[in-house]
């Protein structure tokens, strides 16, 4: 039972950190909202060839793997992996193998949210 509980709140702090860091650069930065997603995923596959998300993984669990730096992991893991079995070409293919389940997923439920809501025009 403590064993959950810590791992909880490693994942809820981390995701938190993560989280509070993009706010921090919506409030305090010009950087657009596309521009921020784009860094944080960019970070997400630096932090990974740099050896130092996997230990911010090991710690946070899915805070860590969930936020849009996690998707930048992914990217960099499955081409690492494809690298090593088919060479140069698995830097290609690897990245959209290991995260294809996420991205068909994305798809499908933003498909059922359009089709179930009613847009209305911003104000």
């Amino acid at each position: 039972m403590n064993n959950i509980f810590v791992s909880i709140l490693s994942a809820f702090i981390t995701g938190g950190i993560i989280c509070a860091i993009g706010q921090i650069l919506i409030d305090r930065t010009k950087l657009t909202p596309a521009r921020i997603l784009v860094l944080f995923v960019t970070s997400g596959v630096v932090l990974t060839a740099l050896g130092i998300y996997q230990r911010l993984v090991d710690i946070g669990g899915a805070g860590a793997t969930v936020p849009l730096t996690g998707f930048g992991y992914s990217l960099a893991k499955g081409a690492f992996k494809d690298v090593e079995q088919y060479g140069l070409l698995g830097a290609f293919t690897g990245g959209v193998k290991a995260t294809a389940g996420g991205i068909t997923a994305a798809v499908f439920f933003g498909y059922l949210v359009s089709v179930a809501f009613k847009p209305k025009p911003k104000s």
